[in-house]
């Protein structure tokens, strides 16, 4: 029985050993590291973000003013009946009052938002994504609870790709970076159940990126 293991053994053995023989060397280029995966970009970065997200189903809007920001936020808020309006950062509250948009920033109002207003790190516009940080004045909880994600965000936060968002922020924060860096693209979704597409998952329903100057 034992020579017969030794044999099996051999054999296995003599064929590895005939393989490495035959084997030939393939000699594979060195990656350029520092090659674009995506393509160019050759329009505005806005139209290319706005087209890149709606094609993940979200929605931007893309304003010339401020005040024209506000005014969408307004009309979003009132299209979709939204009566429970959350907002936990200082600078957009003070506007959302001065454009007389109702908002509430009380906790016990936390868990019955229907719609939730943030800042952004910054926006990739080769994927139509929203870079957030643990780091904002609102936290980690209001780009993943709202049901309907209401984002503000300055045309000089567009950058092309992922790469130039993350050189942002670490431009920004320097050695204190945030614990927490996410990038959002579109809605939340899942296939989990059937292979069924269902939106709002694990996050938000709707998400509303609202670009200014």
């Amino acid at each position: 029985m034992e020579e017969t293991i030794n044999t099996s053994r051999n054999q296995i053995l003599n064929k590895i050993s005939e393989a490495k023989k035959q084997r030939k060397d393939f000699a594979y280029p060195e990656p350029d590291w520092d090659k674009n995966i995506y393509k160019e970009i050759a329009e505005p970065l806005e139209e290319c973000f706005a087209r890149e997200i709606k094609a993940v189903s979200g929605n931007c809007i893309l304003c010339t003013s401020e005040e024209e920001a506000y005014e969408n936020v307004k009309k979003i808020v009132a299209e979709k009946n939204i009566t429970n309006f959350f907002c936990r950062t200082e600078e957009i509250a003070q506007q959302l009052t001065k454009y007389e948009i109702p908002f509430t920033n009380q906790p016990q109002d936390f868990l019955a938002m229907e719609a939730g207003i943030t800042l952004c790190e910054a926006l990739i516009a080769r994927t139509g994504s929203v870079l957030v940080s643990s780091a904002s004045e609102a936290g980690r909880q209001m780009n993943i609870y709202p049901p309907t994600h209401i984002v503000l965000a300055r045309k000089s936060q567009l950058v092309p790709y992922v790469s130039d968002g993350l050189a942002f922020i670490k431009s920004k924060y320097g050695k204190n970076l945030p614990s927490a860096i996410t990038n959002i693209t579109g809605p939340s979704r899942t296939a989990d159940i059937e292979k069924t597409l269902v939106l709002g998952a694990h996050g938000p329903k709707d998400i509303w990126v609202i670009i200014h100057p």
